[in-house]
């Protein structure tokens, strides 16, 4: 069933107005027309099946049949801080992520981060990073289209993660993997859980000594060297089991 993303402001009583490029995707792309069926979010974790009642030029009017709070979302919210990876790896990571469960996403510039961020063009990476993100949550029906931060460096990012309940860091030189596991399953009993990965060449040591003072958790990843654009969705995908 198609599902697309609404703002409050266009939910009013028993009806939905769809406006914007939605409404040529839904006439041109998907052919729909009155008396179609499909499922609107609000964004913010309530779901609604609707039906199609009026076509225009520039809107669609859908009459809302029923209602309930999405069950899509997992019971934690997720935050992963990825550090910046080169090329276009970022909107992979963002992309799976979100199909992952992932609540908020904070790009992070490190000491070993390649990536040159040209102001000027920052707002343009954001607008894209922000449409992959509700594209990937339209995909995966999940009730809430996660958020992409601005850019963040190290220590901002540290201190933006006071805030969260636990926050967990793969490190080459973390314990074994046991450890890992009764770590990941007390992760698993918080609210919120912050997740931290390094770009290619990963976190160098007086980073991951800084992470360990503001409390952080080393964890282990196994035996395997994993790229950046892995390591992060590795760990998310073992809190989605824990947290589902």
């Amino acid at each position: 069933m198609p599902r697309f993303f609404v703002k409050p402001d266009q939910i009013q009583n028993e009806w939905v107005t769809i406006t914007g490029n939605d409404v040529n995707h839904m006439k041109n792309v998907l052919r729909m027309s009155s008396g179609d069926t499909l499922s609107v979010s609000d964004g913010a974790g309530t779901d609604y099946f609707c039906i199609i009642e009026a076509m225009d030029k520039d809107e669609v009017r859908l009459h809302i049949e029923n209602s309930w709070e999405s069950y899509k979302e997992l019971k934690s919210r997720l935050y992963l801080f990825q550090g910046l990876p080169k090329g276009d790896k970022l909107e992979l990571i963002i992309q799976k992520a979100v199909e992952l469960g992932v609540y908020e996403i904070i790009p992070m510039i490190t000491r070993r981060t390649i990536v040159k961020l040209d102001d000027s063009k920052l707002t343009k990476k954001l607008n894209r990073w922000q449409n992959i993100a509700e594209s990937a949550a339209k995909q995966s029906g999940r009730g809430i289209i996660p958020k992409i931060k601005k850019p963040m460096d190290f220590t901002e990012a540290l201190s933006y993660s006071h805030s969260l309940e636990c926050n967990l860091i793969p490190y080459e030189r973390a314990k074994g993997v046991e450890a890992s596991r009764k770590l990941i399953k007390s992760a698993a009993n918080k609210g919120c859980i912050g997740v931290f990965i390094g770009p290619e060449g990963g976190f160098d040591a007086a980073e991951i000594e800084l992470a360990i003072k503001a409390g952080i958790e080393p964890m282990t990843l196994g035996r395997r060297i994993l790229r950046t654009e892995t390591a992060g969705l590795a760990v998310l995908s073992v809190l989605m089991f824990q947290l589902d």
